[in-house]
């Protein structure tokens, strides 16, 4: 059993019977007295990919679930799924496209700091790190000058993914973006 309370990213617990993962986690400490301190976590199920969120206690009480996190290699995908390898046992297996919709567009070949989540020898998802490097595939040319203000640009990166980027980007170059937002972070 654990505490709401000691509850981190990346945490798996058993709600409904389901292993769901822990997204955010937010604390609210109101400021009246005898109010008592909430906290507010994001959980994703494993296995239906569905988000629900949660005002609990920090004595609230959950259920560990059993799962395994092993490092893996993206090898190879096509238009349906992609084939991972183990890097503990190098044995492969293939997720599709439907079971890893979030994580989809930022797989590309050389990303590092992937997990595979399993239970019972299945494998149910994959762990993403928090940024990933990817290239500029298209985008407009970059301006030099142009105003004060911070101006955005939509840029197409290599795995198909748009995200806004700031005017003085170019195509070709390599940049951050944050998985947990879909957001771009810095120049690589």
């Amino acid at each position: 059993m654990i505490k709401s309370s000691d509850l981190k990213k990346g945490a798996v617990v058993k709600i409904d019977g389901d292993p769901h993962m822990v997204e955010t986690v937010s604390v609210h400490k109101p400021s009246a007295r005898g109010a008592v301190t909430l906290y507010k976590i994001r959980f994703r199920n494993i296995k239906s990919k569905r988000k629900t969120d949660q005002a609990l206690h920090g004595d609230d009480m959950f259920d560990e679930a059993d799962f395994d996190r092993r490092p893996v290699q993206y090898l190879y995908g096509d238009a349906s799924s992609i084939t991972f390898m183990d890097l503990q046992d190098y044995s492969q297996f293939s997720l599709a496209k439907t079971d890893i919709e979030d994580e989809w567009p930022y797989l590309s070949e050389g990303i590092e700091g992937l997990l595979s989540i399993s239970t019972e020898g299945r494998v149910m998802g994959l762990e993403m790190p928090s940024f990933v490097n990817l290239a500029i595939v298209e985008t407009r040319p970059s301006m030099k000058g142009g105003s004060v203000t911070a101006r955005t640009k939509p840029a197409t990166l290599s795995t198909g993914l748009v995200v806004q980027v700031p005017e003085y980007i170019a195509s070709g170059e390599i940049i951050r973006v944050d998985t947990r937002t879909g957001e771009f972070a810095s120049k690589a």
